[in-house]
């Protein structure tokens, strides 16, 4: 892998774990309103869920096999 996929990689996780953290904060504060629309909440936890998925994704790729 070269140095500029690394860091790139590295951005990248950056800015996902923060629009993650951001969705949980959201998602948190919506789940305490009674009015809260039930669909835009599945909505932003499955979002969550992908971000999830791409942040390990991208990790397996920055963070060395530890088998290897």
């Amino acid at each position: 892998m070269e140095t500029n996929d690394l860091e790139h990689y590295k951005r990248r996780l950056v800015e996902l774990r923060v629009e993650h953290r951001d969705l949980d904060d959201v998602i948190s504060r919506l789940a305490k309103d009674p009015l809260v629309d039930e669909l835009e909440l599945k909505r932003l936890k499955k979002r969550k869920l992908m971000i999830k998925d791409q942040i390990n994704r991208l990790e397996s790729k920055v963070i060395p096999d530890l088998n290897a």
